[in-house]
């Protein structure tokens, strides 16, 4: 993706949301997640599935406070980056919350990472501090910087999470302590660097709750208190931490916390919590599909009312696979109120599916949605669902940067509130990602059709070229998904002397497929024009994804182009 090239406003094709705009609060993310949290106090905000720990929304605002107060007693000022290093755990929550509002800056970090990356991200970031628990501690304790270890083991070389708070209740008042403004940072994710090199992303307070506003504009005042949602996204995630645990607070809802993804614990803890409200990955969506564990379990006690998927493309075929095994599951469900300038969420008796978009750099862009208002009450399956209010965005010709009509796919670029300041400490990526006109350039391609619903055909950067022809490999991964025997499917580009690039396939066969690596070939050829053909396949055993959700394609084209055993086709 080459510098931005802006367009002059006579011809620029601009698209707003068509609901109203919502107000955003001039006030900091944990103030704004936890506002009227007095009310519900003896409340449930946190459960872990596994060991049943809770807190409730009294002792998340305590412990909140409690810990900011201690930050500011170790040293940490504004600005300061704090690395956590935890799985999903109940006090993740209060450990991002407490960071923001001492004045420091989340970093999130994949726990399962090798200790030289968390070393990495904790340079990159310029960490002052880190937070992980007892089982990963030997990961971190050779950076040197000050660690904080949640867990029952008490490690010498370490301050201990139950003992730094109970030490907070006894210091007094931190008196040199400068107050945090919404324009401040509060969270530096790292993007996940499948398509290029990790980089901080830096939002601020502003950010995230204007993204909160409108995200939850659907919210209405009967939902209040009363949605469980599964916390199952890694919470160092930027769709974790804000689309689920911060989401939630506001609305005071609960959140059942779930540090790794085993089916049946999955399945249970949907039924056993309540769960009404799942957002998970496409991966997932394969598992219930295609997993005989399934059906274990007694579908009828589950209290599901919404279920989204974002992170990485759904496959039409694989949601409609999903509702012929769940027949109640509808993809239909907000409309818009325009007497509370809001779209309310309206639980049916059967479970609705909902999809979203959205990247790092600027949170929650879409969802999907019916409008009743239209005579239509189901989503387009294919698409990715409305803007949301108070965005602006535009689709442009990557070559040449001028805005698109309607229909006709560009890359999509997005300007709001919720556009990150920019990279980390790299001003060049920061100039070619956002513009002088405030354009956030998402490196996505995608179009608006005529009633405002916006779709998404590939990644620039995933697209293949064959001889000169352009391949979306999320096309043919959707196409093999059709296969009966094929449980998996990754479509990466190899080089090619003749052709530029030709698509090549990795894919997961069922449990006593017979098929061939041939077989497969002729089936794509047999749905697709000849250029998009897959010309290497490859039977693997699993497909490698991020916590997200997302392929990670560069280490599929490694495996691919060092010489592995696969089928070829020309």
């Amino acid at each position: 993706m080459g510098t931005p090239i802006p367009c002059s406003a006579q011809e620029e094709h601009i698209f707003q949301s068509r609901h109203p705009a919502v107000p955003v609060p001039d006030i900091t993310l944990p103030d704004f997640v936890l506002q009227d949290a007095e009310l519900y106090a003896d409340k449930v905000a946190f459960v872990e599935a596994a060991t049943g720990k809770t807190y409730t929304y009294a002792e998340v605002v305590r412990d909140t406070r409690r810990f900011a107060k201690a930050l500011r007693s170790l040293g940490l000022r504004k600005g300061h980056v704090v690395v956590v290093a935890l799985p999903n755990v109940a006090e993740y929550g209060i450990v991002a919350l407490g960071i923001m509002a001492a004045g420091g800056v989340f970093s999130g970090a994949n726990p399962t990472a090798h200790e030289s990356e968390l070393k990495k991200q904790a340079e990159a970031a310029d960490a002052k501090l880190i937070v992980t628990n007892d089982l990963n501690y030997g990961k971190v304790k050779g950076l040197g910087l000050p660690v904080i270890v949640l867990g029952e083991e008490t490690i010498s070389t370490a301050v201990n999470w139950n003992e730094l708070l109970d030490a907070a209740d006894r210091a007094g008042d931190i008196l040199s302590y400068e107050e945090v403004l919404q324009s401040d940072l509060c969270a530096l994710p790292f993007s996940s660097g499948t398509t290029g090199m990790s980089k901080g992303v830096m939002l601020t307070h502003r950010n995230l709750v204007a993204n909160l506003c409108s995200s939850l504009f659907g919210v209405g005042p009967e939902m209040v208190g009363q949605v469980a949602t599964l916390g199952l996204i890694p919470f160092f995630h930027i769709y974790g931490i804000t689309g689920i645990c911060c989401a939630t607070l506001r609305n005071k809802g609960k959140v059942v916390v779930m540090g790794r993804f085993e089916l049946r614990t999955f399945l249970n803890a949907l039924i056993t919590q309540e769960v009404n409200f799942a957002p998970i990955v496409p991966p997932i969506i394969l598992a219930l599909v295609k997993n005989p564990i399934v059906e274990e379990f007694d579908l009828s006690k589950l209290k599901l009312k919404a279920i989204m998927t974002a992170a990485a493309p759904l496959a039409p075929e694989l949601l409609t696979a999903f509702e012929n095994k769940f027949p109640g599951v509808q993809v239909q469900e907000l409309f818009s109120d325009q007497k509370n300038k809001m779209i309310v969420f309206k639980f049916a008796t059967k479970p609705v599916f909902r999809k979203a978009y959205g990247l790092t750099e600027h949170s929650c862009i879409t969802l999907t949605h019916g409008d009743p208002s239209k005579g239509h009450g189901i989503a387009k399956k294919n698409s990715v669902g409305f803007l949301l209010p108070n965005l602006e965005i535009k689709f442009i010709n990557p070559e040449n940067g001028q805005s698109l009509p309607k229909n006709t796919p560009g890359e999509i670029c997005v300007r709001s509130q919720c556009v990150m300041k920019g990279y980390f400490n790299n001003k060049e990526e920061t100039a070619r990602t956002i513009d002088a006109d405030g354009w956030l350039h998402t490196g996505d391609i995608g179009y608006i059709d005529n009633d405002g619903d916006i779709f998404i055909v590939d990644r620039i950067k995933e697209l293949i070229k064959y001889k000169g022809f352009q391949v979306a490999p999320a096309e043919l991964e959707a196409i093999l998904l059709t296969h009966p025997s094929v449980e998996d499917a990754a479509v990466v580009p190899l080089p090619d002397e003749e052709a530029g690039e030709i698509p090549a396939a990795c894919v997961v066969m069922s449990k006593g497929a017979e098929e061939s690596e041939e077989d497969i070939m002729e089936f794509v050829a047999s749905n697709v024009a000849h250029y998009k053909k897959v010309r290497v396949v490859q039977f693997v055993d699993s497909i490698p994804k991020s916590p997200s959700g997302k392929i990670m394609r560069r280490l599929l084209k490694e495996k691919m182009g060092s010489g592995s055993k696969a089928s070829h086709c020309h």
